[in-house]
């Protein structure tokens, strides 16, 4: 098949492109190469897909309307998977207005080409952050996601109401994946596990924020790319409703589906790992919890299952063996 994929120069979109390159997919990607983290990391993601012969990137940003759709031209996908998004809690407090810019607007793009060209299947990447400080858990796809704590988690809720929308006026058979906390060898420099294992490998200590009292539903990123991979086929309509439990739109050919294990870890439990699995003696510094946060993140992974007949099962200990793995072995000096 042809795949357009948004982001391929990130975590999520660099392991996903080449899992669907290995299995002799073309892929066309596209990224903006923006300096949220070093961009050398980036180049790297980039530089391995371009081994394979059957990718093809275009470097720019969403919001330029006349680069993506000459890209989505060129590429005449069957599905397309949008990833790329200006991520990070935290910094969306600082700059609010480029998640606006890049997840709104961009996400409007990319609607808007969805449409233009009629793709098989849009599939749309989301957060676990729309559920806000949910009260009960799991989080289910049919609880309420109308309270964000960011700016970053409204501009995800933005881009799936917009979706809907799409969906229903042109019929666009789309499906929004809410994430829960991905990790894994290639990772993100500004999450977690990766300022943790570098700040100890450093000799420094590491800042644990609401003193270590949050939970996270962590899940390993060959999870996810599994989960996406099967959900392409599953494209949302009457046929594969699932009773009861099914967020498929009355209205539309349109589902939300969270990809999260439902195993919620403490995030001390999370710092005993790494330091296990460093083998080195960890500093800690517990800091209050700051504006954004959330106490906890919990999945339920009932409709995913349903739908694929599959759940992100990767143990914490296998994960972040891996990653350490990885970023001991890694030639990228990540700044």
């Amino acid at each position: 098949m042809r795949f357009f994929i948004t982001g391929t120069a990130g975590f999520i979109g660099f392991h996903l492109a080449r899992r669907l390159l290995e299995e002799g997919h073309e892929v066309a990607g596209f990224d903006g190469m923006t300096p949220y983290y070093d961009v050398r990391l980036k180049e790297a993601r980039h530089a391995a897909l371009a081994q394979f012969p059957r990718f093809r990137p275009t470097l720019a940003m969403l919001e330029d309307t006349e680069a993506l759709d000459a890209a989505i031209d060129a590429a005449r996908p069957d599905v397309i998977i949008h990833l790329a998004a200006q991520a990070g809690v935290r910094y969306s407090l600082e700059n609010p207005r480029s998640y606006v810019d890049s997840n709104v607007v961009g996400s409007f793009n990319i609607l808007e080409a969805a449409r233009r060209i009629g793709v098989k299947h849009l599939l749309l990447a989301s957060t676990s952050s729309v559920y806000g400080a949910a009260p009960s858990v799991p989080f289910r796809e049919t609880d309420k996601a109308d309270e964000p704590l960011t700016i970053y988690a409204a501009t995800k809720r933005a881009v799936e109401l917009m979706a809907h929308s799409t969906a229903h006026l042109y019929q666009v058979p789309t499906t929004c994946f809410r994430f829960f906390t991905v990790y894994g060898p290639w990772g993100r420099p500004d999450m977690a596990l990766f300022k943790f294992v570098r700040a100890i490998l450093a000799g420094e200590e590491i800042e644990i924020y609401g003193e270590g009292k949050m939970s996270r539903d962590f899940t390993y990123v060959e999870d996810l790319v599994e989960a996406i991979l099967r959900l392409v086929p599953i494209v949302p309509s009457e046929e594969n409703r699932v009773a009861e439990i099914d967020t498929l739109s009355a209205s539309a050919p349109f589902r939300v589906v969270n990809i999260g294990g439902g195993q919620p870890v403490g995030l001390l439990d999370f710092v005993d790992t790494v330091e296990r699995l460093v083998g080195v003696p960890v500093k800690r510094k517990l800091l209050p919890m700051q504006d954004g946060d959330v106490p906890r993140t919990f999945a339920s992974p009932d409709l995913l299952e349903a739908l694929t007949g599959y759940r992100p099962e990767t143990d914490l200990e296998t994960g972040v063996k891996a990653f350490v793995e990885w970023y001991r072995n890694s030639e990228i000096v990540v700044s």
